[in-house]
């Protein structure tokens, strides 16, 4: 199948999932096949799909992230000593795992190509990363405290899994709590890399952006944090914006 043809039948087999979307016609551009594709994506409940809509999905996403570029670990330049900063699209980046910026529920953003690190990582997953971190959280039984973290597999990613962790969402000025659970976030994902043997980790800019702690002090929290705590672990740091790509730089010099 080419990549359209598999685009096609994954619109086909989700719209076909609830009646409410049966009447909708697919449109023939490319981008707008493929905004439609993540859309539905992004609002479908965690549930089992069959084995032939995966098998297509799987062969989808790999190949859309191959287009896009993957970027190896073993290619960068550390900055310090098991410390890289690189700026790109985490979700293209091969290595042992990246931090998913998630919310307190854990299955992911259910807004329709939302630009949260959050969404794009559960869309080149694919559907079975929300399964997956529902099932951990049904047998949680409760919501993801902040400052903890989780560990699923990568499924269509290039890295190996995805640690999942909540950060502070800040309500006008930060607080030394605020600081403490940032700093606990990079704590708790840098523990349960190292309890699993995973040999890297990339982390995203936890809780800027939709959740307003200030891109500064934030990447100064993690600085400090992961040259704590990161023992024998790689860690990169992976910004997407050129202003936090300026912050980590003067940090790391």
């Amino acid at each position: 199948m080419t990549q359209t043809e598999r685009r096609i039948f994954l619109i086909r087999v989700l719209l076909q999932e609830n009646r409410k979307y049966r009447e909708l016609q697919i449109p023939s551009g490319e981008a707008e096949q493929k905004k439609l594709l993540r859309s539905l994506m992004n609002v479908r409940p965690p549930r089992p799909i069959g084995e032939d809509f995966l098998t297509v999905q799987d062969g989808y996403l790999r190949e859309e992230t191959a287009r896009k570029g993957v970027t190896d670990i073993t290619d960068l330049t550390p900055v310090e000593s098991g410390i890289y900063l690189w700026q790109g699209d985490i979700t293209t980046l091969k290595c042992g795992a990246i931090v998913n910026a998630a919310n307190s529920g854990m299955t992911g953003c259910y807004a329709p190509c939302h630009g949260c690190i959050d969404n794009a990582i559960h869309t080149y997953a694919g559907v079975q990363l929300r399964l997956a971190c529902a099932e951990i959280m049904k047998k949680q039984g409760h919501e993801e405290p902040t400052g903890q973290a989780k560990l699923t597999p990568a499924y269509n990613l290039p890295c190996d899994y995805v640690l999942h962790t909540v950060g502070p969402i800040i309500y006008g000025g930060v607080t030394e709590k605020d600081r403490e659970l940032l700093a606990a976030c990079y704590r708790s994902c840098l523990e349960l890399a190292q309890q699993n043997g995973i040999g890297s980790v990339a982390f995203c800019c936890i809780s800027t952006g939709e959740f307003h702690f200030p891109n500064g002090e934030a990447a100064e929290i993690a600085v400090d944090t992961v040259r704590k705590y990161k023992g024998n672990t790689e860690v990169i740091f992976n910004v997407f914006k050129d202003a936090d790509y300026e912050i980590y730089r003067e940090l790391l010099r």
